[in-house]
């Protein structure tokens, strides 16, 4: 052992004395300092290299942000939330109607309503870091880029939510490095400004998620919520949360839905996509096993909801005109906000455009509250009766062009209606009917389709401006004749609906019968007043110079027409005592933030005097209760104070009811899209009983606002007074004691001064069914006492070159003895024919002389007259014992040759017949 110590050490001691030697040791430093000098000089190499390639680096990077500005704090919050939210509709009283249609339907919702499962699925599927980085993930990104640059199989992603959430708001989805690069640098900075909540809550509202079960885009989780499962976002259940967070990497590759909105043949993407959100979910700690497994093995498809009802597809009509009046709206909010008035943007056709562009993309993107005054139950329950009505009349072919082919088709055309109820004393639009089916026609009949409104129009632009003017009153009586009132007609013009006239008639009888010649005639008194001005202040917009100027004008056929909105709208004045308020179908409407941009304020312009729009009112109280809408009062569940118009257009292409009580205005049309004539036979019937149909609709839903208690109030200024029934003036003697005295209102202002003068006192015959005045020589005995029109009167009335006076006359019991001076028989010069006498046991019989001048007959016994009948009675006489004759008499007193003679019973003894005097 010692041999062996001893041996180890003395290799000890040789090898010291190796290191220690001179000649060892120089050489040692030698090499050291050379191995330590080549170390130095390789860390150099790294250093610098290194420090190259990241001066490198940095300057291409910054070379590939040098144009992206730096943006502030407002500039990023603005951008980020500044993503596409749906306006909602909703009917009166805040009942909820549905979305604004769009490309893509969006609700807004804050993280604390979000459920819990969800936010965990997002962040473990999409960004496990999340909460640990400051908007980029290093060792991600070289990973992306390296998989890029080497065109690897496996693309893994790089981009936390907050890139995501960059590229979305900010940047476009371009494959560039110098997007990527902008995109981590405004990550980074996003960071700075904003918490990880507003990240989040942002993301979950801004990605996209596929389709609804409808068919349509969605954005948001909200919407996705709602859309996929009918839930709202903070309810959903684990296995739905992973299905949705699932959703984003491939939105229309894993939605369950078509376009459609029918269930995919194939979920079997979506359902595996599922599956790895909970496996992510699990490896990340958010769920146990337990979750995990039963969340896996849940059947996601039972959740699927069915298609929705689209408010675009139930409420056609509706939401286009919601949609048309929000963006008119929003133009004139916009516009202003800027500077510009209505009227700027009215006469400037680019400022009108650019201002509704705007109008229309906030609408879509912006998320407002669109509240409406459409009453919904009203406004469903009209929808009913209009589909349920089988009695609109036969469809008419209309030969149309084919926009496939550009061949020339024949289709059918139906019979269509537009309808609209507003409220008088606020102008709100509460119901109305746009057709008849939006799927065959989309034109809107009761907003926008401009058609003849016919004698609708009477009250409007003749009546009512003529009483407003001191013209005429109701009493006021207007000729009825076959007058030319059209200048270069060389025919009568206008007619009557029914082709017959009726004479002197009030104004309110005219009215009440709707007889177009006293209409036309007013019209042409006053026309040198412009009373077309009283339709612009009522809401016309389609007026035309033409308008202003024509007569035809006056019984509703105008050079383009009306709608059924402003037709309605216009018979609200009445109602509102003479001042008119616009209708409007947009209450309000308010940003997402609740504030309210828009807020409609009624407005009421003064068109007519209060007496004015209660007389109007007044007579059309009875175009209601015995005119031509008696047919619709009749079939209504109420009796309310209703005043009504109808109307029918030329040719009767349109047929019209408008009617109006103190809390409601309704009014309807029907009629085919291409001018046809309706049946003649039964349009007006149709219409009555479709306007009570609809009306009684909307009565069954609100009985207080269709049928108020209160009636018109009659304003001060309003007296009764009596007037003659033929002039219209105050009752003269003659015309008392002929019993043509009535009675009626009038503006105290306006009633008649002057005593009547049109009836002259006279005598007259009666031949046949005619009379005729009768001559100095005409005997009395076949004359009565009658009254007869003043020529002046007549003038005055018709004009000099009226040639058929006996028009004027009605054809009514009362006026039987009134005559015109022209109802003159002449002497044909010669003695009546004598008759024949026949004996029946005691009746004596003769026929009627053939001489068209006989005023009656006189009959003789003996030679002693004993009797004289008139022409026109009958032609016998029961007669005593005697001797009898018979002679005619003609209307200048001529009497003819005895007839033969009769003798009845005993005769005494024979008689000399001589020729009577």
């Amino acid at each position: 052992m010692n041999d062996k110590l001893q041996a180890w050490m003395e290799k000890l001691k040789s090898a010291t004395n190796l290191f220690t030697h001179k000649g060892t040791v120089k050489s040692a430093r030698i090499t050291y300092q050379v191995f330590w000098n080549l170390f130095l000089l390789l860390m150099t190499v790294v250093i610098l290299g290194g420090a190259f390639a990241t001066g490198v680096g940095a300057g291409y990077f910054a070379s590939l942000v040098k144009d992206e500005p730096v943006r502030s704090y407002d500039s990023m919050k603005k951008d980020i939330y500044n993503y596409t939210e749906t306006s909602d509709l909703y009917f009166s009283k805040d009942v909820y109607l549905g979305k604004l249609r769009t490309d893509l339907e969006r609700e807004e919702v804050k993280l604390d309503q979000v459920s819990d499962h969800l936010v965990k699925a997002v962040i473990a599927t999409e960004d496990e870091y999340f909460y640990e980085h400051k908007g980029v993930v290093p060792k991600a990104v070289f990973r992306a880029m390296f998989q890029e640059v080497t065109n690897s199989a496996v693309q893994s992603g790089g981009s936390t939510l907050t890139q995501q959430l960059i590229k979305n708001q900010i940047l476009t989805n371009e494959v560039s490095f110098s997007r990527k690069a902008n995109e981590i640098l405004l990550a980074l900075r996003l960071e700075k400004f904003f918490s990880k909540k507003e990240i989040l809550e942002a993301y979950l509202n801004v990605s996209t998620f596929g389709r609804n079960s409808s068919g349509r885009n969605i954005g948001g989780v909200q919407a996705a919520a709602t859309g996929i499962f009918g839930t709202n976002a903070q309810d959903l259940s684990l296995p739905q949360a992973a299905f949705i967070a699932g959703l984003p990497q491939s939105p229309f590759g894993y939605t369950p839905f078509t376009r459609e909105g029918a269930i995919k043949n194939n979920l079997e993407p979506g359902l595996t996509r599922m599956k790895t959100v909970l496996k992510r979910m699990y490896d990340g700690g958010y769920i146990d096993q337990k979750q995990y497994a039963e969340a896996s093995s849940y059947d996601i498809t039972k959740d699927f909801i069915g298609p929705k009802d689209n408010p675009t597809e139930k409420y056609p009509y509706l939401t286009v005109e919601i949609e048309q009046r929000a963006i008119e709206v929003l133009t004139k909010v916009l516009a202003k906000n800027d500077g510009y008035s209505e009227k700027d943007i009215k006469n400037d056709d680019n400022l009108l455009y650019k201002y509704k562009t705007l109008a229309s993309q906030n609408l879509r993107q912006n998320g407002y509250e669109i509240h409406t005054t459409i009453n919904k139950d009203i406004y469903d329950a009209m929808q009913n009766a209009k589909d349920k009505y089988a009695s609109y009349g036969p469809d008419k072919p209309e030969q149309t062009v084919d926009p496939e082919t550009g061949e020339k088709i024949t289709v059918m055309e139906p019979v269509e209606v537009g309808a609209m109820l507003i409220e008088n004393k606020t102008g709100k639009i509460i119901s109305f009917v746009g057709g008849r089916d939006h799927k065959k026609q989309q034109l809107n009949h009761a907003t926008n389709a401009i058609r003849q409104n016919g004698s609708t129009m009477k009250p409007l632009l003749v009546y009512a401006p003529a009483i407003d003017l001191g013209v005429a009153s109701p009493g006021s009586v207007m000729p009825d004749v076959a007058l030319r009132l059209a200048p270069g007609l060389n025919r009568p013009w206008p007619l009557n609906y029914s082709l017959t006239y009726n004479g002197l008639v009030s104004m309110r009888y005219a009215l009440t019968w709707s007889y177009n010649v006293p209409a036309v005639k007013l019209y042409k008194d006053i026309l040198s007043y412009r009373p077309a001005e009283y339709l612009e202040k009522m809401g016309f917009t389609s007026l035309t110079k033409g308008d202003f100027e024509q007569l035809a004008t006056s019984i509703g056929s105008m050079d383009n027409g009306v709608t059924v909105e402003e037709n309605t709208n216009a018979f609200t004045t009445f109602a509102n005592g003479g001042k008119f308020i616009d209708a409007y179908l947009i209450d309000k409407i308010v940003d997402k933030n609740g504030e309210v941009v828009y807020q409609h304020k009624v407005e009421p312009v003064d068109v007519f005097k209060p007496q004015t729009a209660f007389l109007t009112l007044d007579m059309m109280r009875d175009v209601m209760t015995k005119g031509t809408a008696a047919g619709v009062n009749s079939q209504l569940k109420f009796r309310s104070d209703w005043a009504a118009k109808t109307g029918t257009g030329v040719d009767f292409y349109d047929s019209w009811f408008v009617g109006t009580n103190p809390s409601v205005t309704f009014g309807l049309w029907m009629g085919y899209d291409t001018p046809k004539s309706l049946d003649k036979n039964s349009y007006t019937r149709r219409t009555n009983n479709l306007t009570a149909l609809l009306i009684n609709a909307a009565y069954d839903i609100d009985p207080e606002l269709v049928d108020p208690k209160e009636n018109f109030e009659m304003p001060t200024g309003i007296v009764k007074r009596s007037y003659c029934a033929v002039s219209g003036l105050l009752p003269s003697a003659a015309c008392s004691n002929a019993g043509l005295v009535e009675s009626d209102y009038f503006n105290a202002e306006d009633v008649p001064t002057k005593v009547d003068d049109s009836l002259i006192a006279g005598n007259f015959v009666q031949i046949g069914d005619k009379k005729y005045l009768a001559l100095d020589s005409t005997p009395a005995e076949f004359s009565q006492r009658g009254l007869i029109l003043n020529p002046e009167f007549i003038e005055r009335m018709v004009g000099k070159n009226f040639n058929n006076a006996s028009q004027l006359i009605p054809k009514r019991a009362r006026w039987a003895n009134i005559l015109v001076p022209d109802a003159k028989m002449v002497d044909n010069g010669k003695r009546p024919d004598s008759v024949m006498l026949i004996a029946s046991g005691n009746n004596l019989t003769w026929g009627p002389s053939n001489d068209k001048d006989v005023i009656g007959y006189r009959v003789y016994k003996g030679s002693s007259r004993t009797a004289s009948i008139k022409s026109g009675s009958k032609l016998t006489l029961t007669a005593t014992d005697g001797s009898y004759y018979v002679t005619a008499v003609d209307i200048a007193g001529n009497e003819s040759a005895p007839s033969n003679r009769i003798d009845i019973g005993n005769v005494a003894e024979p008689e000399n017949v001589t020729e009577s005097e």
